[in-house]
């Protein structure tokens, strides 16, 4: 039996039909199967457990985005060095996450550069995905700098990872006139920051949230999940509950992190505790959908960490007994699908005054749309259309940067930085970033010392490239490149 159409279509087509470029389905399939993206990286990836998140982010976001392939140049065999991946081998990991190990990069695809690699005038776009401490992005290969890919914030490398894979979708997609020639990045620690600028206040990570609440486990629940794993937490310093009452649909493997074909019919929840309990952490499971009939006991996590789409949902977050919500949401429809926001509860304004429930919550209408009416002409029933059109468009990376923000907010509360209640902006535009501070207070709600080896090992690990900052100005790297990939461009 085929699934219907508001389960089974790639959210990342929506965004082609609902914008009008394409007059079908079939059409928009077309334009994600010429999207393909090369990732070369260099040594640092046998030894630095940084580089391996951020190289298995990014196979895993663009994966399901650029469905011409993801092909890594460069990648010898080395051991897996984070919790993000169960297998020994790295170029086992990156293949099960549906990267394709080549020899040479593809002549017309975008170049993502990980680590010490050379590229002599590339004919494609080329960025080096870069991070140091709190901050992360990507920088034109031809602008010649990069950070120092440093150990600080493990958050940092994922987070550079999903900027990259905005900056190459936005690229291909053709949709603004500075994809491709421009640095993009991010501050966890500062958001309104400059991120290229060193922020002396930045501290290594000593202590992480112990017991968390996950309401929703689609794109950002698998998100906050994929992150979790990130962060150096010690063998059982982790304990979840995870809520959702869905199961997995083919739509779901577009967007979310922790999907695969091989998963699709499951419960959501099921799969997460699954994947999460693999990596050393405790779950929860709880299958109910979340509204004004929740409520937490007094032995259960006082901290939620909220990523659904459904105001219901929203309006009751205060109501369920946390002492602490951080919520993140994603924009919808091909104007607003890059933009995202976070609140956190309580905070100047109530939840419910944010999501009223009568609020409807109906989307721009696009059943005028050529690839709507071709699919009426097509004899699809005006419900099917409707449940169509009603879905958002989506895209993996934008969420990983929503989840970025929520984690990093409890992270940096814990690690003697500011608290913020609002923070909202787009992938297409971190410059514009809005932050809204408020009044820091001692964190009470469980913590876990990080795993001491990553926080010893940054040092040394650094030491190298903080020598080179020195000389170069305030936290910038030149290039010193060690692989030289540019005949495979």
């Amino acid at each position: 039996m085929t699934d219907p159409l508001h389960t089974s279509l790639h959210r990342t087509a929506k965004y082609f039909m609902d914008s009008g470029r394409v007059q079908t389905i079939e059409e928009a399939m077309d334009l994600l199967n010429s999207f393909g993206l090369t990732i070369a990286v260099g040594p640092e990836v046998q030894t630095s457990p940084a580089a391996q998140i951020a190289l298995l982010t990014l196979v895993n976001l663009a994966r399901r985005t650029f469905l011409a392939g993801v092909e890594i140049v460069g990648l010898t065999d080395a051991p897996v060095l984070t919790r993000l991946a169960l297998e020994a081998s790295l170029v086992d990991a990156v293949t099960n996450l549906g990267g394709r190990i080549a020899s040479h990069a593809q002549p017309d695809w975008p170049v993502a550069i990980i680590g010490s690699v050379q590229m002599q005038t590339p004919q494609a776009c080329a960025w080096r995905v870069t991070w140091q401490g709190w901050r992360a992005g990507v920088v034109p290969v031809r602008d010649g700098w990069a950070m120092n890919d440093d150990a600080v914030m493990s958050l940092a490398p994922a987070l550079a990872a999903a900027i990259c894979a905005a900056e190459v979708f936005t690229l291909h997609a053709a949709d603004h006139p500075l994809a491709g020639k421009r640095a993009s990045g991010l501050s966890l620690w500062r958001p309104e920051s400059d991120w290229t600028e060193v922020d002396e206040t930045e501290p290594v990570l000593a202590f992480l949230p112990s017991r968390l609440w996950l309401i929703g486990l689609g794109n950002l629940g698998q998100a906050y999940s994929w992150l979790l794993a990130c962060l150096p937490y010690p063998v059982s310093g982790l304990e979840l509950v995870l809520q959702d009452f869905d199961r997995l649909a083919l739509s779901n493997d577009s967007t979310s992190v922790l999907t695969s074909l091989d998963v699709l019919g499951r419960k959501k929840t099921r799969w997460a505790a699954e994947w999460l309990e693999a990596r050393g952490f405790t779950t929860n499971v709880e299958e109910r959908r979340f509204g004004a009939w929740t409520r937490r006991q007094t032995d259960e996590p006082a901290v939620a960490l909220c990523g659904v789409d459904n105001a219901i949902a929203r309006a009751a977050l205060e109501d369920a007994g946390f002492e602490l919500v951080i919520e993140a949401g994603l924009g919808a429809g091909p104007q607003s699908f890059r933009s995202f926001a976070m609140h956190t509860f309580p905070g100047p304004s109530r939840a419910s005054d944010l999501w009223p429930t009568t609020l409807s919550s109906e989307g721009p209408d696009v059943s005028h749309m050529p690839a709507y009416i071709d699919l009426k002409e097509k004899g699809v029933d005006a419900c099917g259309l409707a449940q169509l059109a009603s879905r958002t468009v989506g895209v993996p990376f934008v969420g990983l940067v929503a989840a970025s923000l929520a984690i990093s907010e409890l992270v940096r509360r814990l690690n003697g930085g500011v608290a913020y209640e609002v923070i909202a902006g787009s992938v297409t535009c971190f410059d514009d970033i809005e932050a809204c501070g408020g009044t820091s207070k001692v964190y009470e709600f469980g913590f876990s010392p990080v795993l001491e080896v990553n926080a010893a090992s940054h040092t040394d690990e650094d030491s190298s490239f903080a020598n080179e900052s020195a000389r170069s100005g305030p936290g910038l790297s030149p290039i010193s490149p060690e692989v030289d990939v540019s005949s495979l461009s």
